[in-house]
């Protein structure tokens, strides 16, 4: 019996149903970033439909594309983060893996990862049962040990992830991927703050966010729009990823897709520099906790 993606909507945010939609589209590409073989029946009936009013939205057919390239963001933003949680899965820090929110990330069943490695996935309980019910009705088997801790991120997780096996005494590494940008600012820090309650020193903090300006923009509009009328507005934006970060005892270093290491050839758009104002910016955050 194959699981209905669309009859558990309701407790399922569109975000990770129109991601999924993007990986499984990139995967079709014969320049593809990477292969997420599992992307299509995750996203199912409901994830094209996304899909598609986004690309309706950003790359309308009467006029220039003023909004980013979603797309080509999503691939650069999941190969970047492949390519962290590779090369961290080689070093004692990557021996215990953090993803958080998992949405339908598929990384424990698609990555190539050494011996020892766990990984461990939270996200909402029924985001969780909806993943689980999908990738058991193919008989996906992952290529690591993996846990799900079925938590909103916003409740008390700590001691359900400790009960999962995590040490929060030993290094970690942690990927706050499509998150920080969706929660109100006391949020954000109340989350970076827990989650460096939980980490060692010397584990690594991955995350990505956008900018101030991108919450305000007028040639935002449109995708801003989109989202909120999703029920996913966005709520967050910082100018300095670092001085966030290190608010909360992580020393990082933030890239903007397009720049050396952030491009892998597809961002279509100038990168501005830092000190230009009133330009929207998407930050990849890669930090080390203090």
């Amino acid at each position: 019996m194959t699981t209905d993606t669309g009859s558990l909507l309701d407790s399922v945010e569109r975000t990770a149903l129109l991601t999924a939609a993007l990986r499984a589209a990139e995967t079709r590409r014969p320049d593809r970033l990477y292969e997420d073989p599992f992307a299509e029946v995750l996203a199912g009936a409901v994830g094209p439909g996304l899909l598609a009013e986004l690309r309706a939205t950003t790359f309308p057919v009467d006029a220039a594309r003023t909004l980013p390239s979603t797309p080509d963001y999503n691939a650069i933003r999941t190969r970047f983060f492949d390519d962290l949680l590779s090369e961290a899965a080689r070093t004692p820090e990557g021996r215990q893996v953090v993803i958080a929110p998992a949405g339908m990330d598929t990384r424990p069943f698609r990555l190539d990862w050494p011996a020892g490695v766990r990984v461990f996935e939270i996200d909402r309980p029924p985001v969780v049962a909806l993943k689980e019910a999908v990738l058991r009705d193919i008989g996906a088997t992952p290529h690591v040990d993996r846990t799900t801790v079925a938590v909103d991120l916003r409740d008390d997780w700590e001691d359900e992830l400790a009960a999962a096996g995590y040490d929060p005494a030993a290094p970690s590494t942690w990927l706050l991927e499509g998150l920080l940008y969706y929660l109100p600012e006391d949020d954000v820090h109340h989350v970076l703050e827990r989650v460096r309650g939980v980490t060692a020193p010397g584990s690594v903090i991955a995350a990505d966010l956008v900018n101030a300006a991108a919450l305000t923009l007028p040639n935002m509009r449109g995708l801003l729009d989109l989202f909120a009328g999703w029920g996913c507005p966005w709520l967050f934006g910082s100018d300095e990823p670092e001085s966030l970060f290190a608010r909360h005892g992580v020393d990082a270093v933030a890239h903007q897709p397009g720049e050396p290491g952030a491009d892998f050839g597809r961002w279509p758009d100038p990168v501005p520099p830092r000190d230009v104002a009133d330009v929207r910016r998407v930050f990849f955050v890669r930090g080390v906790r203090k």
